[in-house]
């Protein structure tokens, strides 16, 4: 049986917000597996922001998408085919194979995950137990090293990483506060994950509410939008602060981004300069299983919670990573692909 493969493949490099002739849809069958390859079905496609600076012709932690190769992303599937040992037919696999319905990769490949969807649900393997989720875990424990009283606070609160690095704050014992777009996503923050206040961006009047937020000040800032959140929050900071810095997504669209004002300019300039740094979650790549086993564990203990926006269809892919560098998803955006 000819299996076909859809897929989207960056056709040009975009100047401000991607539009859909960045990328070219493409069909085409699926080759014959080779002795000790995989395929494997995509059920869920992750979308994050990342990906937008992937698409640039530029220099950063990991090298751009070469035009008319597959667009970057991290999918979730069924090995529908094994030549491994390592795999078998019905087994659930977390995979860097990109926009694609199909993907053949080794089996013994070291970025293979696998997913147990007895434990938590598959798609939660690309959101709250998968990358987001660990970038969260990592960035907050292993960098802003929260202790037990001390003021955390995070930006893009009810995203797939601020959800986690929120309510695992709460774990630990801090007060957490959040940085939020729109009165629907600040009340999720508090009311649904339980952090102690959630400040609207939106509202107009961040500097003030912050502050009130968070009156013994600020220990612990989780970084994901950069711009007037990161300003307001660099007021604020206690002496011997740490900002893991996640991302900055504001500036993503920029034209020219070596031209804006970056988290590093803000906090690299104050006297005194709190710990901060950029970090990427492959850094702890040996301990990722243990982590996704603790954030399992939170979740069946009612611990963590979560929401995700599921776009339906891979040809919708394109817009659901504009709806993400727009704020329109609530929670982890995902594609779903297909059906098992």
């Amino acid at each position: 049986m000819t299996r076909i493969n859809q897929r989207w493949l960056l056709d040009k490099r975009p100047e401000g917000m991607p539009e859909d002739n960045c990328w070219k849809w493409e069909e085409v069958d699926v080759p014959e597996l080779k002795n000790g390859e995989i395929l494997i079905k995509s059920l869920y496609l992750s979308i994050d922001p990342y990906m937008r600076g992937r698409m640039n012709d530029a220099v950063s932690y990991t090298g751009p998408v070469q035009i008319g190769d597959v667009m970057v992303g991290e999918s979730v599937g069924v090995v529908v085919e094994s030549k491994s040992d390592n795999f078998k037919s019905g087994d659930y696999v977390c995979v860097h194979g990109g926009w694609q319905s199909y993907i053949a990769v080794r089996g013994d490949g070291p970025e293979l995950f696998q997913a147990d969807p007895d434990i938590v649900p598959l798609s939660t393997y690309l959101g709250t137990v998968g990358m987001p989720g660990r970038t969260a875990y990592f960035g907050l424990t292993r960098l802003g090293k929260p202790k037990e009283g001390e003021t955390v606070v995070v930006s893009a609160a009810s995203g797939a990483v601020g959800t986690v690095v929120g309510q695992v704050a709460k774990i630990l014992g801090c007060r957490a506060v959040g940085v939020a777009g729109g009165e629907a996503k600040c009340s999720y923050v508090t009311d649904e994950l339980g952090l102690d206040a959630c400040v609207d961006y939106k509202a107009g009047n961040l500097e003030e509410d912050l502050n009130n937020a968070c009156p013994n000040g600020i220990d612990v800032y989780f970084e994901n939008v950069g711009g007037e959140v990161t300003r307001a929050v660099a007021k604020l900071l206690n002496p011997g602060s740490r900002v893991p810095i996640c991302g900055f997504i504001s500036k993503y669209n920029s034209r020219d981004i070596m031209k804006e004002e970056t988290p590093f300019d803000v906090f690299g300039a104050m006297k005194p300069m709190p710990e901060h740094r950029f970090f990427v979650v492959t850094e702890w790549f040996d301990d990722w299983a243990n982590a996704t086993k603790e954030l399992s564990g939170w979740i069946k203990e009612g611990k963590i919670k979560y929401r995700e926006t599921v776009t339906h269809g891979l040809e919708n892919a394109p817009q659901a990573l504009r709806d993400v560098l727009t704020g329109k998803n609530f929670g982890k955006q995902l594609v779903k692909v297909a059906d098992e």
